[in-house]
């Protein structure tokens, strides 16, 4: 997925939007917008999702049913689809934490200690 902004910004991995978007609506329900604004925001304005890449996995995940979503208002007064964490997408999510966390420790393990 590019990143906008600052060259030193981070490119999420394959798969990593599907596991931060579970993990935003496990907060509360949520529409695009406001997905995209925590995930920058919780990631200290390291990651900005991009509408083309979001709304697709909003779909995707929609039609493995681990969210599902709804019309409503939004903050500012306009209509807007709002999504929410399924029970198959909190089990989904803690599949995909347990993955991600291995994933990061054995990267960390290749490449060792931090050199000061």
């Amino acid at each position: 997925m590019p990143i906008q902004g600052s060259p030193d910004r981070l490119t999420l991995l394959q798969g990593t939007l599907d596991l931060l978007i579970l993990r935003t609506l496990l907060l509360g329900r949520q529409h695009g917008q406001g997905i995209a604004r925590t995930i920058q925001h919780n990631s200290d304005d390291e990651l900005l999702v991009e509408h083309g890449a979001l709304y697709p996995a909003l779909q995707r995940l929609e039609a493995r049913e681990w969210i599902s979503a709804e019309w409503g208002i939004s903050d500012n007064n306009r209509r807007a689809r709002f999504y929410a964490l399924t029970k198959a997408g909190r089990k989904q999510l803690t599949v995909e934490t347990s993955r991600w966390r291995r994933l990061a420790g054995a990267i960390g393990r290749v490449l060792g200690p931090d050199e000061a």
